[in-house]
């Protein structure tokens, strides 16, 4: 069964309603709230299955994982999913309407000066700002899940991955479920501490249901911008093994057999702003070592030598910027270092 509700997550100062649609598959209902749709799920009823898409506008390729899902879900056709969900899913493909219109990664400060990221002000607060309310309003979902995927994506040069709280067996799990070959661990507890107050972690959606103990993971499809059908093709499958996992469908999502690293480690910054080349052989996947020379930074005007770009440390490069021109302190490379386990 599916149903669908359209949903106010906000207004703007004009009174102009800011809409979104929240989908639910299964066992479970969405019925009519003070505050707009809310889902029944029978108490009987198997889990409940959370999953996201577009935060940052112009990360695309999560909503339509969300639709060839939906197709799989609801049609009739050779690939349609031969098996009544044994629980609710909820999904909802645009959780950020005002980035998505802009096809942009943070609203104008316009909008919100406060919070102008809304992966960073998670659980949100139903009196806060713009993007506070309408995180309060999509954590009345998420809060209430067994589980929850927030799917991404990432620029063309990087690998794709799936982040999750380090650990924690059932955060680990899920992400091994969702199936990428990278996974990335991200800093948990007194680790975290420093971490989060430097970076505002602590407001990712990821870490706001980690902490109340909904395990959660954070996919990195790859390509902004565009529909990639690869990167689309590998949400499709990740969604579909962590239903498996969750035991919404039946059998087990594949073996998994890949490489864990540390998140938010090794990246090499840009000294000044300027044209950034990368040497002509990196490609992401590739083993570099600690003082591997990465690429060059030009001055544009005067094509004089800024900084010879080289990795901090032994790993794997998950992210290149293919976009030459940066600025000061951008990120030109992502290393990942390798966790033995």
């Amino acid at each position: 069964m599916h149903d669908a509700r359209d949903f106010v997550l906000a207004r703007l100062p004009s009174g102009v309603p800011v809409r979104t649609t929240v989908h639910a598959y299964g066992e479970g209902r969405l019925v009519d709230g003070p505050d707009g749709p809310e889902l029944d799920a029978p108490a009987d009823s198997g889990l409940v299955v959370y999953a996201q898409a577009a935060q940052h506008g112009r990360e695309v390729n999560g909503t339509a994982v969300l639709r060839r899902l939906h197709e799989r879900l609801t049609g009739g056709g050779d690939d349609a999913v031969d098996a009544a969900l044994a629980g609710t899913l909820v999904t909802v493909p645009v959780a950020d309407p005002l980035t998505f219109d802009r096809v942009s990664y943070t609203t104008p400060e316009s909008l919100d000066a406060v919070h102008s990221n809304m992966n960073r002000c998670w659980p949100g607060d139903a009196d806060g700002t713009l993007h506070e309310r309408m995180a309060a309003r999509l954590w009345s979902f998420a809060s209430a899940a067994d589980a929850v995927v927030d799917l991404h994506t990432g620029s063309p040069a990087m690998l794709t991955h799936a982040v999750y709280m380090r650990d924690d067996p059932a955060c680990r799990a899920l992400a091994e479920a969702f199936g990428t070959d990278l996974l990335l661990a991200e800093a948990a507890g007194d680790e975290a501490d420093a971490e989060w107050a430097e970076r505002g972690f602590a407001g990712k959606l990821r870490v706001a249901a980690t902490r109340e103990g909904v395990p959660t993971v954070t996919p990195e499809l790859a390509h902004s911008r565009a529909v990639v059908p690869e990167a689309v093709d590998a949400g499709v499958r990740g969604m579909l093994g962590v239903l498996r996992h969750e035991g919404l469908l039946p059998g087990e999502p594949a073996p998994w057999d890949g490489t864990v690293a540390r998140n938010h480690l090794g990246r090499v910054e840009a000294a000044d702003s300027g044209l950034f080349t990368p040497d002509r052989g990196l490609s992401i996947g590739d083993e570099v070592a600690a003082g591997d020379r990465l690429g060059v930074l030009h001055d544009p005007a005067t094509f004089e030598p800024l900084q010879t770009a080289a990795a901090d440390r032994a790993g794997i490069v998950y992210s290149i910027a293919r976009e030459a021109t940066v600025t000061a302190g951008a990120t030109l490379a992502g290393i990942a270092e390798r966790l033995d386990e």
